[in-house]
């Protein structure tokens, strides 16, 4: 145990001294890169080392470069694991023989290899029976005529029977006079071309290139299949024709000329399985030539079998088989299509095969270098697609689905790429990638150019009004890409899978046309009346262009509700009939037809936001006034400025109780029924973290939750649009609901206590927010005054709820404090007069008095004012009185006054408290609105709900912190109360 110990030890501590040494360092791991191509003529590629090493004497390198042959004109002597020798032959012996390891004299001349040559139909014997090398090798001519028959072969080492179609046409190995020889083969004479056309145009790269696999193949295939009805040569040419994208033009000689050649001539051979587009012996390539099929083909009759979401008889599930065929025409087997049959971009089982669930809107796209793509696929895989209809039985039928081929051409024109139906060529047989006809010369070399499936849609269309789950065939849409090789190491290749599903969206759009129609009208009607009611307000009978300017802001808010109710009815339809439907009867519109809604959700949120506008402004100047209707108590003595003698004046009246007022006003400018914070962080609590937003997804699935290794589809934007409204819709109505329900009438009612406020104060508020038409809040106190101590505040207030003092309303025996008022044009020219000074003060230089003192000027403007609003509320003016009155029932629903105030003003009771009008509170529906719009917008814009989360709740607090300062501005110069008071 001890000498194993000092074993390892003395080990390591020799390693040690090794790498500290430098002996043992880094650049022993790594070698130089060298490729076999890299390797002189007298050099091998050693696939031991990995590098090139030097022949050995008169040795050249193989063919594939990783072994030494000898050079012409020598022989093997040894090849036993030593070093391998070669030995010139001698001049009477300068052939060498096939297998390089004797000298032969020759009958005839040398080949370039230094190997005896024969003439033709003549081979090579070298040995006898016994296997002994001759001196001299003969050459055995081949018995051609009967009953022998036999030709050289390949190699041209033995005579062999030759092909019986020579047999057939002459009684000989020749082909005779009559027939034609080709591949191999003689054919008897037959309606085809002598010559064909090998060189395959690739129409994107504009090149030609000649095809070593079609030159070879080509006519060969299409004779054989024409005269011997040879199934593997009907296929290959079928495969040839593919390759060349079905493209049908006037030249005969090309794969499709040739196969429609025969398609024609062998017509009285009959279809097969019943299709009149399946000629016997030839593949199915084409519905039809005439134009016009596409759609009897897509449309003329439902696909037999039906798909369901949900319920017991839920079926989803989309099973497509393709036979699958190689180059020279073999069936090679069926193949399910599933986990990247047709999928070219790797992706895991689970995600792959999502494709194929019936309902899920599916796309897959990645980039792939070309190099990957020639190694994957060196010969193309040619697929006749079909779906399943089999239903449990043991009987399984199939349903051949028609492909749209992009890249096809008639007569030189793309006819599939247009959106015409009338246009298109159906076609039926499709492969990925083409590596074989863009070969040059030889077979083994690297394709000049290559063909790529880049883009592969598979389209459902429902039948119309359908109840039952029924779809039209599907189509195959392919685009394929043509690739020049260059450099496959740098050279990628973008790819895309997709499945989508359609429906007639026409009748839908009508339907919302008409709803907008209708409505927009209506919208129209109830601008006009509400601009009527603006005009009899501000006392202005001239239809002028502040006229029209109003109309249309009206209608800017009248017409962005239209839309918003359209657009949230058309997304909740989408949400609500999409997912719970059972049997498919319904699908979700595509990408491209989800503009139109989004145009209208932009312009339901333009409008909007032009009405905010309007209502933010018109609240930020609205003219306001505070009534204290405090009276002295008492008397004080007061020294005049400049004179000792002290006078006998009235006892001022506290300002603090009108300050507080204002403040609270001032307070109460930006609440709201809901709180924006917890409407936000609902929202996206709901959406993100619950899972709501999964249902905005292009599938079928109802599913809060998903797993993140399965397939996510794309959103929806209609079904993201109606989730989100839906959610912000519902929170903001359940915030209301508790907020008049709950908290105003057991926590805090802030407008009433604002009107509570007021009478404690002695305080009434006058609001204009036109110029002839605006509120009243009656605050005078009932008990006289409210400028008291503790003691008399508290015994008035225990009077009062002990009903021992009058009520508190405007009226004697009323509780009613706030009313609309329409005021007369002789009211209003009052109340502007009495500001008149004010407004020069803050008008042009010129106008102003430079002797007035702008803080006197203030002072007498607010009292003045302030004992004219008292007046006036007392009647005190005959010539400017009013009356009080209860609104009908359609005024209050219209909001529309139908008597005009012409020699008295009118107070209108409203228990409602519709001052609030002026304030956020009473606007709360164009609020919530505007919200919701400006969070769908954002999102619809980003797909990211937190962003349009964190953006709405910045818009709330801007607009609040405008709507605050201006308020606040506006409120302490029309109130005459210095700003600084209002905190």
């Amino acid at each position: 145990m001890a000498t194993g110990t000092l074993c390892v030890f003395m080990c390591r501590s020799i390693l040690f001294v090794l790498l500290k040494s430098g002996i043992y360092s880094c650049q022993q791991f790594s070698i130089p890169f060298q490729q076999p191509s890299g390797c002189s003529r007298e050099q091998y590629f050693d696939i031991s080392s990995l590098s090139c090493v030097k022949c050995g004497p008169n040795q050249i390198k193989n063919a594939d470069g990783t072994s030494c042959i000898c050079e012409t004109g020598f022989v093997l002597v040894s090849n036993n694991g030593e070093p391998a020798t070669c030995e010139k032959c001698p001049d009477t012996k300068k052939g060498v023989t096939r297998d390089g390891f004797g000298c032969i004299r020759c009958p005839g001349g040398l080949n370039d290899d230094g190997t005896c040559q024969c003439s033709a139909g003549s081979i090579l014997v070298e040995r006898d029976v016994n296997g002994r090398q001759l001196e001299e090798g003969k050459c055995e001519p081949c018995i051609a005529e009967k009953p022998v028959f036999t030709v050289p072969d390949v190699p041209g080492d033995r005579c062999v029977r030759c092909q019986e179609s020579f047999v057939n046409t002459s009684l000989s190995c020749v082909c005779g006079p009559s027939g034609t020889p080709s591949g191999g083969s003689c054919f008897p004479s037959n309606n085809l071309p002598t010559t064909v056309t090998s060189s395959i145009n690739f129409a994107q790269l504009a090149i030609p290139v000649q095809s070593v696999w079609f030159a070879k193949n080509l006519l060969s295939s299409a004779t054989a299949c024409l005269t011997l009805s040879n199934l593997a040569s009907c296929q290959a040419l079928g495969n040839m024709c593919v390759m060349t994208m079905n493209s049908i033009s006037s030249v005969s000689n090309d794969a499709c000329g040739l196969f429609n050649n025969i398609f024609r001539s062998t017509a009285a051979l009959g279809s097969v399985q019943v299709i009149s587009y399946w000629r016997a012996n030839l593949p199915w390539l084409y519905y039809g030539d005439q134009p016009g099929l596409a759609s009897r083909v897509l449309f003329s009759v439902s696909f037999p079998a039906s798909f369901s979401f949900k319920g017991a008889a839920q079926n989803t599930k989309i099973k497509f088989v393709a036979a699958v065929y190689n180059a020279k025409g073999n069936f090679i087997k069926w193949e399910n299509i599933g986990e990247g049959s047709l999928q070219l971009c790797p992706d895991t089982a689970v995600r792959l095969n999502a494709a194929f669930t019936f309902g899920t809107a599916y796309k897959q796209s990645c980039i792939l270098p070309v190099s990957k793509i020639l190694a994957d696929f060196s010969e193309p895989l040619f697929y006749d697609i079909y779906m399943d209809l089999s239903d449990g039985t043991e009987k399984k039928k199939l349903w051949a689905v028609p492909v749209l081929n992009l890249n096809l051409q008639f007569n030189g024109q793309f006819v599939n790429q247009g959106d015409n139906r009338n246009n298109w060529y159906l076609t039926r047989r499709i492969f990925l990638v083409d590596t074989l006809s863009g070969r040059e010369n030889t077979l083994i070399n690297q394709p000049k150019v290559i063909r790529v499936a880049t883009k592969i849609k598979i389209s459902f269309q429902v039948v119309s009004s359908t109840k039952k789950g029924e779809v039209y065939p599907p189509l195959i849409t392919i685009a394929y890409t043509d690739v020049l090789i260059t450099d496959p190491a740098t050279q990628t290749v973008s790819l895309s899978f997709e499945l989508e599903y359609k429906m007639d969206q026409s009748e839908a759009q009508v339907k919302s046309n008409i709803a907008l129609g209708v409505l927009g009208g209506l919208a129209v009607l109830y601008s006009l009346l509400k601009t009527a009611s603006w005009k009899r307000r501000i006392a202005s009978p001239l239809i002028d262009l502040l006229t029209l300017l109003k109309f249309l802001l009206f209608y800017a808010g009248d017409l962005s509700n239209v839309f918003f109710v359209v657009t949230v009815g058309t997304g909740l339809y989408w949400l609500i009939f999409f997912k719970a439907q059972q049997f498919v009867s319904v699908v979700l519109p595509l990408p491209e037809e989800e503009e139109r809604f989004v145009t209208y959700v932009g312009c339901a949120f333009a409008l909007k936001a032009i009405q905010f506008l309007h209502k933010l402004i018109n609240q930020i100047y609205v003219d306001i006034f505070f009534i204290d209707w405090e009276r002295p108590r008492g008397k004080v003595l007061k020294a005049a400025e400049g004179e000792g003698e002290a006078k006998s004046t009235s006892a001022p009246v506290s300002i603090w109780r009108t300050y507080f007022v204002a403040n609270e006003w001032n307070e109460i400018q930006t609440i709201r029924r809901i709180n924006p914070a917890f409407q936000v962080s609902a929202v996206l609590f709901f959406l993100e973290v619950v899972g709501f937003s999964n249902l905005a997804l292009r599938d079928p699935s109802s599913n809060f939750s998903r797993d993140p290794q399965n397939y996510s589809p794309p959103w929806s934007l209609i079904l993201r649009y109606g989730v989100a409204t839906a959610m912000w819709l519902v929170i903001g109505f359940l915030q209301m609901v508790f907020f008049t329900v709950f908290y105003e009438r057991f926590v805090e009612d802030k407008i009433r206590q604002f009107v509570d406020l007021c009478s404690i104060s002695n305080t009434s508020v006058l609001l204009l927010s036109d110029r002839c038409f605006g509120y009243y809040i009656h605050g005078r106190s009932v008990h006289g005054h409210a400028d008291t101590n503790m003691e008399e505040m508290n015994a008035n207030l225990k009077r009062e709820a002990e009903n021992l003092c009058g009520q508190r309303g405007l009226l004697p025996n009323t509780d009613v404090q706030t009313f609309q008022i329409a005021i007369t044009h002789k009211l209003r020219q009052q109340y502007d007069r009495i500001f008149e000074p004010l407004k020069r003060r803050n008008g042009p230089s010129r106008l102003l008095d430079a002797s007035a003192n702008p803080f006197e000027q203030c002072t007498k403007a607010y009292h003045t004012m302030n004992r004219f609003l008292a007046s006036f509320i007392d009647h005190a003016h005959r010539e400017m009185d009013y009356i009080v009155k209860d609104k009908l029932l359609l005024e209050r629903m219209i909001g529309m006054e139908f008597v005009e105030p012409a020699e008295k003003n009118i107070f209108y009771n409203d228990d409602a408290h519709s001052f609030s009008s002026v304030l956020y509170y009473g606007n709360e529906a164009t609020l919530l609105i505007f919200d919701t719009l400006f969070f769908c917008v954002v999102d619809l814009g980003t797909q990211d709900f937190v962003l349009a989360a964190v953006l709405t709740y910045i818009q709330q607090l801007v607009f609040q912190l405008i709507r605050n300062a201006f308020g606040r501005k506006n409120l302490a110069a029309k109130t005459l109360i210095d700003k600084r008071f209002l905190i």
